[in-house]
């Protein structure tokens, strides 16, 4: 007897569809499991066969054979376990033909609880959109699932209340759709921040236009206290970028069952000790790696000289593309990476160069040498370079709090709303990520700009990309001061924020 059970599978942060076959027929017994299966999917026999007899039913002694459809697409994890056990129990006439316009997916224990598992958002948004209409999953997962809008959930925690739902005795509630409630951010204020008012300008400025920075000063300076309030100063996620961001942290289990949805937008910050891979993503099993988890969000490189250079130069194509491609021997997969970086380093190794003559013994050399670590390329990549000073004595005694994150997010949104126009129809939504199109369109440079520019280009030793940068910032500053056309002042501006390359 054949039987036919929907479920999902999951290739990268896309979900697909997987019908379970399972057929129990005569024979010598035994219980295979075919359609390129990996370890913890052939591993589920042991599983299902110790669930099957735990919660009083038969395990049918007879030949079994369970086929995961489409065959040439691997299956990974123990998400196949509960579809498999009812393909059984089906098999075996256990078990009435359930609803075609469903899908099963879980981790079945052996005692036949129902266990959580990773990845449910983008298989339940891949579910929507192929017309199911009906989800049963692990009861932690179950909220998650609600983000797919359109699909009734119902959320398990047992196999006998799956059996006893079929069968009619006590009918599932389905879960109720999650609404976000009213949260307080996290994030640290500005307000805690003193002095640097400079530096507080640049950083409003990279976060209107969505620009890379670097932050070069001293120890002590408050260069990562700054970036690590970044995110309390950017627009809140619109939903296509939170349901797309949540699907990326959904695969790596970052999300929580009490809240689901990303509301604010990621800092990720990893150690200096971080690997390419790492960084990248990747593995037998190409998993996302901080840049993707940092999508849409803020990438935050404390050290920066400290990273291994292959880690560092990694970022070279997602800072260009906004994407980053994985090959391994399991296939060839594109993880979203488009995300505002963010770097602190100090001048020198020691930290005191060009700040106190007293304290910093390095040698010229010694400092180019540690600026090297950085490669030239990568740089050039980078929107903004400002220096980040002490603070003086006057600034941390003086009364009063600085300006708040709250304050600061309010101009930058309504920055972002004004120039929103300028964006419809395309998937640029920030200066940053114009197109060489909406370049020409948006940042023409006449009279007395274009001839600044022109001084800038060659003093500077300024790159095709350097130069293309310095307009988007330039641009972006225009925005903030409301001029519809990027003014000496403007371009002016932004040039301190780029290095003399020469």
């Amino acid at each position: 007897m054949l039987a036919k059970i929907n479920s999902m599978g999951l290739l990268g942060i896309e979900g697909f569809p997987v019908e379970v076959q399972a057929d129990a027929s005569q024979g010598l017994p035994s219980f295979e499991v075919v359609g390129l299966p990996d370890n913890a999917v052939k591993e589920s026999r042991e599983r299902v066969r110790a669930a099957i007899k735990n919660c009083g039913l038969e395990f049918p002694t007879r030949r079994i054979t369970v086929n995961l459809a489409p065959a040439d697409r691997k299956k990974e994890g123990a998400l196949y376990d509960l579809p498999i056990l009812l393909g059984i129990l089906g098999a075996s006439g256990q078990l009435k033909a359930l609803p075609q316009d469903a899908i099963f997916l879980g981790e079945v224990a052996l005692d036949g609880s129902v266990r959580k598992i990773t990845g449910v958002l983008p298989m339940a948004l891949e579910a929507r959109r192929r017309g199911v209409r009906e989800i049963y999953l692990p009861r932690e997962n179950a909220t998650e699932a609600t983000l797919a809008d359109g699909i009734t959930v119902y959320g398990i925690s047992h196999v006998k209340e799956l059996l006893s739902h079929f069968s009619g005795e006590t009918p599932l509630s389905p879960t109720e759709k999650w609404i976000p409630s009213e949260t307080t951010c996290n994030v640290p204020d500005f307000g805690d921040v003193c002095g640097q008012e400079n530096v507080k300008r640049a950083i409003e400025i990279a976060a209107v236009g969505g620009h890379n920075i670097l932050l070069v000063g001293p120890p002590g300076g408050g260069k990562s206290m700054l970036a690590q309030r970044i995110p309390g100063i950017l627009p809140p996620l619109s939903k296509e970028e939170a349901l797309e961001t949540t699907a990326i942290h959904s695969v790596r289990g970052l999300v929580s069952e009490e809240n689901p949805l990303l509301s604010e937008r990621p800092f990720r910050s990893p150690h200096h000790q971080m690997s390419a891979m790492g960084m990248t993503g990747g593995g037998r099993v190409p998993q996302p790696g901080e840049i993707s988890l940092a999508h849409n969000g803020v990438l935050f490189l404390d050290e920066f000289p400290e990273f291994a250079p292959t880690a560092l130069e990694a970022l070279r194509q997602p800072l260009e593309d906004g994407k980053i491609t994985i090959t391994r021997v399991a296939g060839t997969l594109t993880y979203p990476a488009s995300f505002m970086l963010v770097c602190a380093m100090n001048p020198c190794k020691c930290g005191w160069y060009g700040y106190s003559k007293e304290r910093c013994e390095c040698t010229p050399r010694m400092v180019a040498q540690y600026r090297k670590r950085i490669s030239g390329p990568l740089l050039d990549r980078i929107d903004m370079h400002v220096q980040v000073p002490m603070v003086p004595y006057e600034e941390m005694i003086r009364p009063g709090s600085a300006e708040s994150s709250a304050t600061i997010r309010e101009r930058i949104i309504k920055v972002r709303e004004r120039i929103a126009p300028r964006f419809a129809g395309t998937k640029v939504t920030c200066n940053a990520r114009m197109t060489p199109e909406q370049l020409k369109e948006h940042c023409k440079l006449e009279g007395g700009a274009n001839n600044l520019m022109k001084q800038a280009y060659d003093k500077l030793g300024l790159t095709a990309r350097s130069y293309t940068k310095l307009l988007r910032v330039a641009r972006t500053i225009a925005d903030m001061a409301g001029s519809e056309t990027i003014e000496t002042v403007h371009l002016a501006e932004a040039i301190q924020f780029r290095p003399n390359e020469n």
